[in-house]
C-alpha cells in the first residue's frame, strides 16, 4: 500500500482494550451491546463516549442545538437521504466553514443504537483516504447523530443504478477508479488496521463520492473486529444486505475478511453491468445478476453482452475481459479460493493502465509476463477452476 495510503494509528486493540480496557471488556462486547432497557441503554452509550473522549475520539462534539442550526432544523429541503437506521441531512457548520452530512439515527431503533457507538469508534481510530472522515457527533439526551464530511457527487449507487435521462453516465476509467479506490479502503480495513476490520456491508450505495469521483467507504455500523491470532473466523449474527452477502457467512454464520471480497465482487459486477445485483423488474433469468452472469462470463464470445449498454462500447476489450476475470474470481462459493482484496488491488491498478488501442494488439506471452503477479495469480486461479468444474465459474446457491 502506498505510504499516503497508510497513514498510521495505534492499532485498535491497544486504543480499546489497553488504554480504556483494562476491565477485561473486550472490543466485541463493546461493539454488541446487549439487550438493555432504553434508559439504561442510553447512560451506557454517554458513559462510553465520554470515556473515549479522553484523547481517543478525534471526532469533534456537537451540541443538538449547533446540529439544528447547521440543517436548518433539518428541514425536509436539506434532506439528502434516508435508511434502514434514519436520515442523512447536508448542513454547514460555520465556526469551520465546512459543509456537513449529519446522519439522525433512528432513536427506537437498537440497531440504530449499535451503529452510533461503532461508528464513532472505527472512524475515530481509522484514518484513511478512502474512508469517509467523521467531523463530529451528538449524543445529548436521547439524540444520536453522526456528521460527515459532504461528498459532493452523493453515492456510486445514484451514478450507477439510479440513472436520470439527462445525467451523465459514469465512463469506463471513471468506473475502475472508483472501484480500485474502494478496493484500497477494503485493504486497509483488513490488512494494516490491527486487528483487522470486516466492513460487512459494501454496497453501491455506502460509496460515496468527493468532487472528483474518489471513492470513500461510508456507514460502519455493521463493520466487526475481525479474527486474531490462531482465529480464522469471528461466528456471529449474519447481518448485510440481500445479494451482497457471501454464501459462506450467509450459511454458516462465519465471518471473514474474504466475506467482504465476495461483496466487492457484486459491486464490482454492478461497475461493470450497471445492473442491480436483485431486479425484480427484469426478466426472471436476469433478476439475479450473478445467476445471469455465471454463463456469460464463461464463454469469452459473450462477454461484451455483459457491458453497461450506456458505455456505448467506450471501454477496452482487453481490460473488460481482465475486469470480469476479477469479479468471477471474488465470486467464487468456496471463500479460501478468493483473492485477497490487496490483490486485488494491484489487478484493478493494472487494468485501469488498459488503453482502448491495445485492443489491436495482439496478446503475446510477454504481455501476460507484464501483467502483475496478482492478476496472474487470479486469471490462473479462473482458468484451474473452469478446466475442473465447466461453466461453473461463479456458483451461487
Amino acid at each position: 500500500m502506498r505510504v499516503e495510503d497508510s497513514i498510521h494509528v495505534s492499532s485498535l486493540e491497544d486504543s480499546i482494550i489497553n488504554q480504556q480496557y483494562k476491565d477485561n471488556k473486550s472490543p466485541a462486547q463493546f461493539a454488541n451491546i446487549s439487550l438493555k432497557t432504553d434508559s439504561s441503554r442510553r447512560r451506557y452509550i454517554a458513559a462510553e463516549i465520554e470515556k473515549f473522549g479522553q484523547g481517543n475520539i478525534s471526532a469533534q462534539a456537537f451540541t443538538f442545538r449547533e446540529l439544528c442550526l447547521a440543517t436548518q432544523n433539518f428541514d425536509c429541503e436539506s434532506l439528502l437521504g434516508s435508511g434502514g437506521f434514519g436520515k442523512v441531512y447536508k448542513g454547514h457548520i460555520k465556526s469551520k466553514n465546512m459543509d456537513v452530512a449529519v446522519k439522525q439515527l433512528d432513536r427506537n431503533g437498537f440497531q440504530g443504537t449499535k451503529e452510533f457507538l461503532v461508528e464513532v469508534l472505527l472512524l475515530s481510530l481509522l484514518r484513511h483516504s478512502n474512508l469517509v472522515n467523521l467531523v463530529g457527533y451528538c449524543s445529548d439526551g436521547d439524540q444520536r447523530i453522526l456528521v460527515y464530511e459532504f461528498m459532493p457527487n452523493g453515492s456510486l449507487e445514484g451514478h450507477l443504478l439510479e440513472h436520470g435521462p439527462d445525467q451523465k453516465s459514469l465512463d469506463w476509467h471513471t468506473r475502475m477508479k472508483i472501484a480500485a479506490g474502494a478496493a484500497r479502503g477494503l485493504a486497509y480495513l483488513h490488512e494494516t488496521a490491527n486487528p483487522p476490520v470486516i466492513y460487512r456491508d459494501f454496497k453501491a450505495s455506502n460509496i460515496l463520492l468527493d468532487e472528483n469521483f474518489n471513492p470513500k467507504l461510508s456507514d460502519f455500523g455493521l463493520a466487526k473486529l475481525g479474527p486474531t491470532g490462531d482465529r480464522s473466523h469471528v461466528s456471529t449474527r449474519v447481518m448485510g444486505t440481500y445479494g451482497y452477502c457471501a454464501p459462506d457467512y450467509a450459511c454458516t454464520g462465519k465471518l471473514t475478511v474474504k466475506s467482504d471480497v465476495y461483496s466487492f465482487g457484486v459491486v464490482f459486477l454492478e461497475i461493470i453491468t450497471g445492473r442491480r445485483v436483485i431486479d425484480s423488474s427484469r426478466p426472471s433469468e436476469e433478476k439475479n445478476l450473478v445467476k445471469w452472469a455465471q454463463p456469460l462470463i464463461a464463454d469469452k464470445k459473450k462477454l461484451h453482452l455483459m457491458a453497461d449498454p450506456l458505455l456505448e462500447g467506450n471501454y477496452p476489450m482487453k481490460a473488460l475481459d481482465k475486469a470480469l476475470t476479477v469479479a468471477a474470481m471474488c465470486l467464487q462459493e468456496d471463500a479460501s479460493t478468493r483473492p485477497l482484496i490487496s490483490e486485488v488491488v494491484t489487478a484493478l491498478e493494472y487494468i485501469s493502465n488498459i488503453k482502448k488501442h491495445d485492443d489491436h494488439k495482439e496478446e503475446t506471452p510477454d504481455d501476460t509476463f507484464k501483467s502483475p503477479p496478482a492478476l496472474q495469480t487470479i486469471t490462473s486461479h479462473v482458468d484451474r477452476i473452469a478446466s475442473n468444474k465447466p461453466n461453473c465459474v461463479i456458483e451461487r446457491y
